[in-house]
């Protein structure tokens, strides 16, 4: 027989030990390294947490943390980057149009149009469908804002295509199919993995051919949210259904994710992330069937709906939209939140900050010696009317590295590896609503502190878009086919005008017969992404980063009840920058 002796036995050392250590804990200093008795952090003091910037790297994000999770000022956040600058002289960093891996920036091959000031590239819009082949039933619904990213090369399909549906009421819908390119014309034009357009492609998407989904697509659903801080003119807001604007991208790790608005725990309309995996289990299978290295695929960071935060509490707005993710070789993730220069209508100017987990950011991370590159000044817009843009981030970011792929001698380093993301400058009409989005491409460090490097001198067109404020000739003044075309109907005009007697001031105002017309004239870049077929040696992990001589797909919407991609290659989008003035003059020593 087992024999278990009385616990009250027990009870009197129990209580002596138990008593010895809470004096042991309330009469002596305790050293930070010993581990606590505590199986949760502390309470953060009422300043907020403080983060030094050489521990980002690894610090973890404290269980009980809320709103109140504010990292120290902005010098300790720089004291690692100034640290590595001191060398007992008083010379600041070099600015960015110094710096020789840069220079492929600043060239500008292409002339800009006299009238639009903008430049035009060889590079067209092309249409997409979401009517599959041999489709079960008619499509009636209409789709725009598309946002695109290439599948990995062991994948059937080249392309995942998440849109928008234009919906009769406010409640939003929104649809993903894998897709594939078609190409017309020559073997010769073809990318890689592109089948020539059949007949019923060609009928569905023009004569350029265009992107095509393989299947029918499938209702892209994720959890309601609720809307907390709906209050005045935004209280409606509350009870839309659905989420919008959404923005798929691949992580640095190769995460599927995509970034959607929707109501807010913290303010009316927020940004949240999830995993494209979550949503989409046959993604998930196709991430953990890589040829070269099998595995369950990269960890899920966002496994389910998470809301991105601005710290501290006081920065949100009550609509929070346009956030740009950006993330380099390090592997960790950073936010990009404003790109304005601060004035009397934009009091943040440019900010961004790391992700810490669970949505939670420090503070703004702008280096504070850093020189504002936006110009706020329509003293030199070329459209008369003087409307005042205004800047909005556009896009997710891609990383860059500034030489060619196909060059051997290429090697990425610190200098020449860049992020590069799409900007608009938003254009109103006289009643007020958008008249154009203006496109411009902004590059900034792909290191710490990130500085802001250029912006696009002019905007940028493909070949086949025109911008509204300006006539149809005005727009292809830089066309010499079109321009001789011009030219010879109002010269005609102008003779039959005159023997008519009809004021020759309005006839040759008259825009030609004949000549080119506007070509998707309201147009606007969701996402960007390098494009399928880079070989065999991709995995997830570098869909995110690419060279000068790699393509990029640039997901259009156009006139809010279409869609439309473009293909270029990077070096065309980041030609003819202008650069940014870099960091002003301060002793280091």
């Amino acid at each position: 027989m087992i024999y278990f002796p009385p616990l009250r036995r027990l009870l009197l050392p129990a209580t002596i030990f138990l008593t010895a250590i809470v004096f042991y804990r309330s009469s002596f200093g305790v050293s930070s390294s010993l581990p606590s008795f505590v199986l949760h952090p502390p309470a953060p003091p009422s300043e907020g947490i403080r983060i030094p910037f050489n521990e980002l790297q690894s610090v973890p994000l404290p269980a009980n943390a809320t709103e109140n999770h504010i990292p120290p000022a902005n010098q300790f956040f720089y004291q690692s980057y100034q640290s590595s600058n001191q060398s007992g002289s008083t010379k600041s960093p070099s600015k960015p149009i110094e710096v020789p891996a840069l220079q492929v920036l600043w060239q500008c091959p292409v002339q800009a149009n006299r009238f639009t000031n903008h430049i035009r590239i060889s590079a067209i819009v092309r249409n997409i469908t979401q009517v599959p082949p041999d489709p079960l039933k008619p499509e009636n619904r209409v789709f725009w804002n598309p946002t695109i990213i290439s599948l990995p090369y062991w994948a059937e399909n080249q392309y995942l295509v998440v849109s928008r549906i234009v919906t009769e009421g406010h409640h939003q819908e929104n649809v993903i199919c894998e897709a594939n390119i078609c190409y017309v014309g020559p073997e010769e034009y073809a990318k890689a993995g592109e089948k020539p357009c059949k007949e019923e492609d060609l009928k569905l998407l023009g004569p350029a051919g265009g992107l095509r989904c393989a299947s029918a697509p499938m209702g892209l659903n994720v959890p309601p949210t609720p809307a907390e801080q709906c209050h005045g003119k935004f209280l409606g807001f509350v009870d839309v259904p659905g989420f919008h604007d959404p923005r798929v991208f691949w992580s640095g790790k190769g995460e599927p994710l995509m970034m959607v608005n929707t109501q807010s725990r913290y303010a009316c309309f927020g940004l949240w992330m999830i995993d494209l995996r979550s949503l989409l289990p046959s993604l998930q299978n196709l991430l953990a069937s890589s040829p070269r290295h099998p595995s369950l695929g990269p960890l899920k960071s966002y496994p389910t709906l998470t809301e991105l935060t601005r710290n501290p509490a006081s920065t949100r707005s009550s609509i929070e939209k346009n956030w740009l993710p950006f993330f380099p070789a390090s592997g960790e993730s950073y936010i990009h939140y404003d790109l304005s220069h601060p004035t009397n209508t934009s009091i943040h100017g440019r900010t961004f900050a790391k992700l810490l987990g669970n949505g939670f950011t420090t503070t703004n991370l702008t280096d504070p010696l850093e020189l504002p590159c936006l110009a706020e000044d329509d003293s030199k817009e070329p459209d008369p009317a003087k409307r005042g843009g205004t800047w909005h981030q556009a896009t997710n970011s891609l990383r860059l590295i500034l030489c060619n792929r196909s060059d051997l001698k290429c090697k990425a380093s610190n200098d020449n590896t860049v992020f590069f993301a799409i900007i608009h400058r938003k254009f109103p009409n006289y009643l007020d609503l958008p008249l154009r989005y203006e496109r411009y491409f902004m590059v900034w460090s792909a290191t710490p502190p990130f500085s802001l490097l250029g912006i696009s001198k002019h905007p940028i067109l493909m070949t086949n878009e025109t911008a509204s404020g300006w006539a149809e000739s005005e727009n292809w003044s830089d066309d010499p086919v079109n321009v001789e075309t011009v030219e010879k109907y109002q010269k005609q005009h102008h003779v039959r005008s005159l023997s008519n007697g009809t004021n020759s001031t309005n006839a040759w105002s008259m825009e030609p017969y004949g000549g080119k017309e506007f070509w998707a004239y309201f147009t606007y870049t969701v996402s960007i992404a390098y494009a399928w077929g880079r070989g065999d040696h991709e995995e997830v992990g570098d869909k995110n980063v690419g060279y000068l001589d790699d393509e990029v797909v640039l997901a259009i919407g156009i006139d809010d009840k279409g869609q439309g991609f473009a293909r270029a290659k990077a070096a065309d989008l980041v030609q003819c920058l202008r650069a940014c003035p870099g960091r002003a003059e301060k002793d280091v020593g």
